[in-house]
């Protein structure tokens, strides 16, 4: 290899990190904050070690892109940027797999367009970060079995930060240690580096686990109620079906290979096992199929060192099989990024969902009315509608009214973007996931705005009820339109006693 050679490979892993990050940063701030996105951000603006449905990262920067006003582009550059730390890392593992220029071009391919990696680069997400920081996990552990012991501070950091984002983590973590302990790599334990790099995983994770204990597990007892009735829960081989779709079929014989090339190594076997025990500990506890979808960069990379091998002798193969991977990718892209405008999206997707003989139903998580977008998208539509319709409602109420009311959402999308958009709102509250935890916020409910719910017509808990308004846009999912908003006085109960019953943690 010459040194112009040598130069281009170390200059590509920041090449494809640069426009993968560019192009997530066209692509990405498009229709408006996602349900969830408001929640990270109001969470963050009360900064905690946890919260009940997620650890405290991902908030706390959610809200810090929000700290000089509302932007949605400075929101969702940090997924971008997560997601070409990815391709960059993944650039690295392909390289320490043995990989050269081909294996390395195409591992940025695949892991910068695969729809599932594609679609946490899209949006704020508790997934965002972890496609970069288990592949740096993986990464740093390949260096350590390798004979460089000291990368085990690098996977202990990584692995703690990945903790910080995203409690499936836990699996993952779980499942590579069960790797190395049924192996020989288990002799790593009795290293001193491989001490330190656990010890340093403990202590940053330590924080939010003893919020957790504290509060009473209340990730634990969400989990638990999803599994009835909220969640689709799919068969084994129906799951596989699944991490076949969300990593897009033209993708997925490439981690599929990928699998195989790392159960082949004797240094590189304990990822293959850990891969599928991961895999076998989502499908055994139902989980969502993209819980586990921040290990695909792994095999991605080893696949593309396999696929480079492969078409070694071969001129035409490569540049034929890279440009397909490119093609599909380009296909695929605007299903899971906000790129097309909702009526062009809805005609593109029925074309391509209709090509492969598919339904949305195909990868839906969860249990809920169909809705004209599908579920992500139609969640990033109707929050600032809803807090007009709101602010409207307020401003009609006497001066008296207005003083001691509280208002009441059903969920925390709801509660989230009326505190997010709404101006001279009174206090928002809800009984769902964590604002169950920061309660009636001072106010006894004498006047109450009951925005999704009935003032618990069926309790008779007020004395009248008035509807005074309906919210939602075409585009919003099912339950976010024709929302009621109304207006509820004289409490049979105040807030504070009624409170413990509102708790709602799914």
């Amino acid at each position: 290899m010459n040194a112009h050679d040598d130069r281009s490979l170390r200059a590509l892993p920041w090449i494809a990190a640069a426009v993968t990050f560019a192009f997530h940063l066209a692509a990405n701030p498009h229709y408006g904050f996602f349900r969830d996105e408001l929640y990270f951000i109001m969470c963050g603006f009360r900064p905690d070690w946890g919260y009940v449905d997620q650890p405290p990262l991902v908030p706390l920067m959610a809200a810090a892109t929000q700290l000089g006003g509302h932007s949605l582009v400075l929101l969702r550059a940090v997924p971008a940027l997560f997601a070409a730390a990815a391709v960059f890392v993944s650039i690295a593992l392909a390289a320490e797999l043995g990989g050269g220029a081909f294996a390395r071009v195409l591992t940025a391919i695949v892991v910068a367009l695969s729809p599932v990696l594609a679609a946490f680069g899209g949006k704020v997400g508790t997934d965002e970060a972890n496609p970069f920081l288990w592949t740096l996990v993986a990464y740093a552990l390949l260096r350590v079995v390798r004979g460089d012991q000291r990368w085990a501070l690098v996977a202990g950091g990584a692995l703690g930060l990945a903790l910080e984002t995203k409690y499936s983590t836990v699996f993952f973590g779980l499942a590579l240690v069960a790797a190395l302990l049924v192996l020989p790599e288990r002799r790593l334990f009795a290293s001193p580096w491989m001490l330190g790099g656990v010890a340093l995983c403990v202590l940053i994770a330590l924080p939010n686990g003893l919020w957790q204990w504290a509060h009473g597990w209340p990730m634990l007892e969400l989990l638990r109620n999803g599994q009835h009735g909220k969640n689709v829960v799919v068969g084994p081989l129906a799951y596989l079906g699944q991490e076949i779709l969300i990593t897009g079929p033209p993708f997925a014989p490439v981690w599929v290979v990928g699998v195989v090339r790392l159960a082949r190594e004797p240094a590189t076997r304990f990822l293959a096992l850990s891969f599928v025990l991961l895999i076998g500990a989502m499908i055994a506890l139902h989980g969502k199929h993209y819980y586990p979808a921040a290990v695909y960069p792994i095999p991605f990379a080893a696949g593309c060192v396999a696929l480079e091998a492969w078409t070694a002798r071969s001129r035409l193969l490569r540049p034929v099989l890279a440009t397909v991977l490119v093609v599909a990718g380009a296909i695929f892209l605007p299903i899971v990024l906000p790129v097309l405008p909702e009526r062009t999206f809805l005609a593109y997707e029925s074309r391509v969902l209709g090509a492969l003989h598919l339904s949305r139903a195909a990868t839906a998580t969860e249990h809920h009315a169909e809705a004209v977008l599908p579920p992500d998208w139609a969640d990033m539509h109707g929050w600032p509608e809803l807090a007009a319709t709101v602010e409207r409602v307020v401003a009609g109420l006497p001066a008296a009214d207005r003083e001691n009311a509280v208002i009441v959402a059903g969920n925390y999308g709801e509660a989230a973007a009326l505190e997010f958009f709404g101006h001279g709102l009174p206090p928002v509250v809800s009984g769902h996931n964590q604002y169950w935890l920061w309660g009636p916020r001072g106010r006894s409910g004498q006047v109450l705005i009951d925005v999704g719910g009935d003032c618990g017509a069926g309790e008779h808990l007020y004395a009248s009820a008035t509807r005074a308004a309906t919210a939602g846009t075409a585009y919003a999912i099912s339950y976010e339109r024709n929302l009621p908003v109304m207006v509820c006085r004289g409490p049979r109960q105040a807030l504070p006693e009624l409170w413990p019953t509102l708790k709602n943690y799914i």
